[in-house]
């Protein structure tokens, strides 16, 4: 059950970038990228649950791996934002091989031209049956947060897809909403910067966009599961 797919983005994670990009080095041994306590852990998914999120609390990025993958039923669609999360244990690297599953992220990078490869980003890759993502933070009261630059994952998350699972490590585990957007912009936003520099070579990424799920919508109940792992992961 701990066995998953390797990650093939080594140089994307944390630990990896904070070596490699003079900007985020000063964050290095920063207390996010820990993992909290057991108890803050049960705190959250109390939280979460109360906020009416399905939550999955799992030991590592093993049960993470095939929790996910066992969520979602054969013959489903699927596209997942871009995730160091989902990286790190194997799911993207999964994504890549023979699924059950429509995996519309792939038929989206395999359009080239930039404005027809946005439009199908806007229409199918929002509104897939099953959208894959992890979040800057999640609190202890009970609500998760996150943002990026161009909208398309808090268009999927927000409304656009049928249902929604989120990967959180216990580093993202934080006290409330306001600390929630300290770390989003003080700690995943340089992280997600020397990520673009490397990948896109472009100078920085910017939070355009920023989104706190307080509850789950009362007109779609069980729409979000939040799968919560034991361990750091992502940034």
């Amino acid at each position: 059950m701990s066995a998953h797919p390797e990650n093939t983005y080594t140089t994307h994670t944390f630990a990896a970038l904070a070596k490699s990009d003079a900007q985020l080095a000063p964050l290095a041994d920063h207390h996010y990228t820990k993992a909290v306590s057991a108890e803050r852990v049960e705190a959250a998914k109390a939280g979460l649950e109360k906020s009416g999120f399905k939550v999955h609390v799992v030991e590592n990025r093993g049960e993470a791996f095939h929790t996910i993958k066992n969520l979602i039923p054969a013959g489903a669609s699927v596209n997942n934002a871009h995730s160091t999360s989902l990286e790190e244990i194997g799911f993207v690297a999964h994504l890549k091989g023979e699924t059950a599953w429509n995996n519309v992220h792939a038929t989206i990078l395999a359009e080239k031209d930039a404005g027809k490869q946005a439009e199908l980003r806007r229409t199918i890759g929002t509104t897939v049956d099953y959208y894959l993502t992890s979040v800057a933070a999640v609190t202890e009261d009970g609500k998760v947060a996150h943002g990026d630059l161009s909208g398309s994952k808090v268009g999927g998350v927000a409304f656009g897809a049928a249902n929604v699972i989120i990967i959180a490590g216990a580093n993202k585990i934080v006290k409330d909403e306001k600390e929630a957007f300290i770390r989003t912009s003080e700690f995943a936003l340089p992280a997600e910067s020397a990520r673009a520099r490397d990948a896109y070579g472009v100078p920085a990424s910017a939070l355009v966009h920023y989104e706190v799920l307080r509850q789950v919508s009362p007109f779609t109940p069980g729409r979000i599961q939040v799968v919560l792992v034991k361990e750091a992961l992502g940034f």
